[in-house]
């Protein structure tokens, strides 16, 4: 309910508030994960006992703010900083040394203040001798001579005295005395970046090459030491990498190297450096079977494995947790207005939407904090000191995302040559319905062709199907059999999916496809201002699908005006209310209730025994036929 109409405490969990800048944040960012209770809990107990911890889980759920919020947990310790020092011994063995956090930036400046005195007695010394023997030069009438030689000494200074910098050792580590555990994100780093390297000198004789210990840089396993390192997307490591990563974890230091082998620093080799770190490996399903085993038994050993919800109930609870989101995303923003009670409720209501499930909030909550940002900046470009419900829903439209604005093309594009037919009647074509990306609808063609066959009878699917795809064209032709009760090994049915450049996964086009091949196998046209989608078992039952609020939408931009789905996707359905009057929606349980509504038939009665055929013997009751084949 907006704010106009009175002020609706229920709807947002009994929180009350003029704007969302009454409400209170909690200042740990733990407190202020949303939808991840499990994973909370899990990461507290793995910061009391320093466990690994594996998030797998779609993108935008909170895998990276858990661990920071992980950072913020762990028990006090004392910082360190660590140093390289030159090794008189063997230049490319540099010496590692470890001290209290704070003092690396004392000893790296006394160091210096050293150097410089040195280099300063040095430089008078030089001064002297060289004022010396041009004197004697000049007295001896021999100032050529003398200029030769001032030439040799400084030339001899500078090949045989080493430089006083040489000597500085480098920090290559640096904590302040009362920093808290360190944080670092890892994500997408090379081999180098991750486990540290040993930078290329392209000066490396005649008095002019940098020191072996001046050139290493630490890694991120080494800036994480007592602290966490987060790495996401871990399939996208080499193995390699993850292969050193492992010992990294095994022995708590890893010695750092060059990790170019046409680098003059893969000469160098430092002593072992401290990299006692707590990893959180994240990614989506695809990072586990691209993983290296030995890592995650490693982590499955010595930590947890989360896997990160999606969605979340929609209670008052719940609720409440997403209006404080919201006043969470403006403060972080820290540019744009607060949300007045309007604002917030389109929020949720937006939230109940991109769940897809009935009686669900989503907890993809990067991609809402988004929405949250754009409609604050329109209300910044309107003057306004509070966001509003309209700047909410202009927000929805500018920030589609690329997959909803593609559908939208190809929409236009296939109504102009005639791909969508919205309209009429035709044999063997059916409209589907398909999900692009994760929310966005399209209208997929499927059309049906019977040809005699010159083996044994098939079912050809074209259209790039992918695996559950062609499964579905499988359980389909089950259904075909008993409804046509003939023998159709004597003939070809073709399928194809029009316009899937993209490919074709799920079986959610299979209530479809069986409109389709019926149709044409019996010669009965298809209602073209119908659209349908739905999943079917071999025994006729519809079965719910995903994405149905998208599909529906979808239908409604091409102007199909009935859409077939589910009953048990009934409660899913939450479109635009600009939807709403343009389309009617019919929610099935069987295919014999698909075939009713979308086929015409001119043999009603015929048609009627065809489909008691398919319901013969599963008690599935008869019902009435749709006066003229139109949906209520």
């Amino acid at each position: 309910m907006y704010a106009s109409d009175g002020y609706d405490a229920d709807l947002f969990g009994g929180v009350r508030f003029d704007t969302t800048a009454d409400l209170v944040i909690p200042p740990s960012l733990i407190d202020q994960v949303i939808g991840q209770e499990h994973a909370v809990d899990v990461i507290r107990k793995a910061a009391t006992q320093r466990r690994h911890v594996m998030m797998i889980g779609s993108p935008g759920t909170g895998k990276s703010m858990l661990a920071k919020a992980m950072s913020e947990l762990l028990p006090k310790e004392e910082m360190q900083d660590i140093l390289t020092y030159p090794n008189p011994e063997d230049n490319n063995n540099p010496i590692i040394r470890v001290v209290p956090a704070g003092r690396g930036k004392e000893i790296v400046a006394a160091h210096k203040e050293e150097a410089r005195k040195r280099a300063s007695s040095k430089n008078t010394m030089l001064l002297i001798l060289v004022i010396g023997i041009l004197g004697i030069a000049l007295i001896s009438g021999q100032l050529l001579m003398g200029i030769v030689a001032v030439a040799f000494i400084f030339m001899a200074f500078r090949s045989f005295m080493p430089k006083e910098t040489a000597m500085v050792p480098k920090l290559i580590v640096s904590n302040k005395p009362d920093s808290t555990a360190p944080f670092v994100d890892g994500t997408g780093s090379h081999a180098g970046a991750l486990l540290g390297d040993v930078r290329h000198d392209p000066f490396q004789s005649g008095g002019l090459e940098t020191p072996a210990h001046d050139r290493v840089e630490a890694g991120a396993i080494h800036r994480a030491h007592k602290g966490v390192l987060f790495i996401d997307e871990m399939n996208t490591l080499e193995l390699s990498s993850q292969q050193s990563l492992l010992t990294a974890l095994q022995e708590g230091e890893f010695p750092i190297t060059g990790q170019s082998e046409r680098s003059s620093g893969a000469m160098v080799r430092t002593e072992p450096v401290p990299c006692r770190f707590l990893m959180i490996a994240a990614g989506n399903l695809d990072a586990v079977q691209h993983m290296h085993p030995a890592l995650r038994s490693r982590i499955r050993g010595y930590g947890y494995e989360v896997y990160m919800s999606e969605t979340m109930n929609d209670t008052p609870e719940n609720r409440a947790k997403l209006v404080r989101f919201v006043a969470q995303e403006v403060k972080n923003d820290g540019k744009i207005p607060h949300y007045d009670p309007s604002a917030v409720s389109e929020i949720l209501r937006e939230a109940k939407r991109r769940s897809g499930r009935k009686g669900h909030l989503t907890v993809k909550l990067r991609d809402l904090g988004g929405l949250v940002r754009v409609a604050g900046d329109l209300a910044i470009q309107e003057g306004s000191p509070v966001t509003s419900v309209h700047h909410v829903v202009s927000a929805k439209q500018i920030a589609r995302s690329v997959e909803d604005q593609i559908s939208d093309e190809y929409i236009r594009r296939t109504r102009d040559y005639d791909l969508t037919i919205v309209s009429g009647n035709l044999v063997g074509r059916v409209n589907g319905l398909a999900v692009v990306g994760n929310d966005a609808g399209s209208v997929l063609p499927i059309t049906a062709e019977v040809t005699p066959s010159q083996g044994a009878g098939m079912v050809i699917a074209t259209g790039l199907l992918k695996e559950i795809a062609q499964e579905s064209i499988k359980n389909v032709s089950a259904l075909i059999k008993k409804f046509s009760g003939t023998d159709i090994r004597k003939v070809d049915i073709h399928v194809q999916f029009i316009g899937t450049y993209n490919g074709v996964e799920g079986d959610s086009a299979s209530v479809t496809v069986a409109t389709a091949v019926i149709s044409a196998l019996e010669d009965i046209p298809v209602r073209q201002d119908v659209a349908m989608t739905g999943s079917l078992s071999v025994r006729g039952d519809v079965l719910p699908i995903g994405g149905v609020t998208y599909k529906i939408e979808a239908a409604a931009k091409a102007g199909i005006r009935t859409i077939i789905i589910p009953q048990s996707n009934l409660a899913d359905v939450l479109i635009e209310e600009r939807y709403s009057d343009m389309v009617s929606i019919i929610p099935v349980t069987r295919i014999e209730e698909v075939l009713r509504y979308a086929l015409v038939p001119e043999d009603k009665e015929a048609f009627e025994q065809k489909l008691l055929q398919i319901g013969k013997h599963m008690d599935i009751p008869k019902m009435p036929m749709p006066a003229d084949n139109v949906a209520a």
